[in-house]
């Protein structure tokens, strides 16, 4: 049967995924920028995973990929605009071939038609519930998982509807201190997980909690 899952998301060892003030050109807040202690295992594991390399970093950061076939992520992890949309130019932080290369539904209060992108990527937005976006997915990818790519407030929406089977958090070592956390307010939607995986590499810890 196939499965939600979530993996790769890389969180401080007090809990935030983002600092402050997300934008443009602070994509992950002030005092987080791409590349550096939150997200350096992530860069060096995908450029080994290009390069064929192995490794425990890199093996999970593969498996983020197999047997996906639709993604969900939501407006904050598309881009930096907030509110209506100042117009129908940007495109997302990928280029012109996503890495994705199937259907991606984007949550948003402000709909936009979809989107197709080279590659094979169509992004859709949507502002339905969990439940039918997900059911979406589900159709789009005709047998294979879903993932819930982000930002935090998307994955604390399907954790809080029991929708996620499987959730990859990669615990960094370094202190943000303030901006989105990721595991707050969840009330009983962490309930009936458990710790299936819990592994260390040189750089991360890699904690892997599945449904019991």
């Amino acid at each position: 049967m196939p499965k939600v899952r979530v993996h790769n998301v890389t969180i401080s060892l007090d809990g935030f995924v983002a600092g402050e003030n997300q934008r443009s050109d602070a994509p992950f807040g002030d005092g987080v920028g791409w590349g550096d202690e939150l997200h350096s295992w992530f860069v060096s594991a995908s450029e080994d995973a290009a390069a064929g390399k192995t490794g425990t970093d890199v093996d999970f950061f593969v498996r983020g990929d197999q047997n996906i076939g639709a993604t969900i992520m939501g407006r904050n992890m598309f881009g930096p605009q907030r509110g209506p949309w100042e117009d129908e130019s940007w495109k997302g932080w990928w280029g012109d071939n996503p890495p994705y290369h199937h259907d991606v539904f984007v949550h948003t209060h402000h709909e936009r038609p979809a989107l197709e992108m080279s590659g094979g990527t169509t992004f859709h937005f949507t502002d339905e519930p969990p439940e039918t976006v997900l059911q979406r997915a589900f159709d789009a990818a005709a047998g294979k998982d879903v993932r819930i790519g982000g930002g935090a407030a998307v994955i604390q929406q399907y954790l809080r509807a029991r929708l996620i089977d499987e959730l990859h958090l990669v615990i960094a070592p370094m202190l943000i201190g303030r901006g989105a956390r990721l595991l707050d307010d969840l009330g009983d939607g962490v309930e009936g997980y458990r710790v299936s995986e819990l592994v260390g590499s040189t750089a991360v810890t890699h904690a892997v909690l599945v449904r019991r």
